[in-house]
Order: structure tokens, then C-alpha cells, then sequence
């Protein structure tokens, strides 16, 4: 029998440290459910195969778009659909949850300071 755990996101969001960084907390088929706090901005990226997923649970996040731009609120989500460039912004700390397919990268093409290469299980 598989076994089957609760995650408390409280708790989780509790033990991350660092800004940019999101860590895996559950798994589904072929995605990860992520966590991750983020303020300031992170690069113009984009992913060529991947929908991304954010969800907004703390704070306010602004996704740019080269045309526009989505500002979502808590309890409020948006699929950055693949391909589609983008900056995301958080004038102050933010927790989001973020659903992507194993393996993507969160700066999508663009390889920087703060692009994580292996995430970690929180």
C-alpha cells in the first residue's frame, strides 16, 4: 500500500530560508507541486515546453508580460502557458505554490545566480 501524507503548507513555508528558491513538497504524475518566497524580480525567462503554474498564497505577485501584465493576489492563480516571456515580481515578500513538470528549470532559459540545478524535497 502507498502511503499517503498530509503536507502542512504553514509548516513547510516555514522552513525555507532563502528568496527564489522554491522546494518541492509533494508530487503528482509527472509534476511537482513547489513552495517557494520570493521578493524583488527574477529575469525575463521563458519555457519552451512547460506551463508554469502560480498561486499566490501570501502577498501579491506581479507576472510582466512583454505585452501586459497579471498581478495576482492570494487565493488567486494564473498558467503562464509555454513560451509565453516573462518577469516575475513581488514588491514585497510573497509565498507562492507553483505546479510545473519535473525537471524545469524556474529561470526557464536563462542560466543566472539564482537558478536553482537540483531542488530540493522540504
Amino acid at each position: 500500500m502507498t502511503s499517503i501524507q498530509k503536507v502542512s503548507v504553514a509548516e513547510k513555508l516555514g522552513l525555507i530560508r532563502g528568496l527564489w528558491t522554491p522546494g518541492i513538497v509533494a508530487e503528482v504524475n509527472d509534476t511537482h507541486v513547489k513552495l517557494a518566497k520570493v521578493r524583488g524580480d527574477l529575469v525575463w525567462h521563458s519555457h519552451a515546453d512547460e506551463d508554469e503554474l502560480f498561486l499566490v498564497l501570501h502577498g501579491r505577485l506581479t507576472l510582466e508580460l512583454r505585452h501586459g501584465a497579471v498581478t495576482l493576489e492570494p487565493g488567486e492563480l494564473v498558467v503562464i502557458p509555454r513560451g509565453v516571456e516573462h518577469r516575475p515580481v513581488a514588491e514585497e515578500e510573497t509565498h507562492i505554490l507553483l505546479i510545473e513538470r519535473k525537471g524545469i528549470r524556474h529561470t526557464g532559459d536563462v542560466v543566472e545566480a539564482r537558478t536553482v540545478a537540483e531542488y530540493e524535497w522540504i
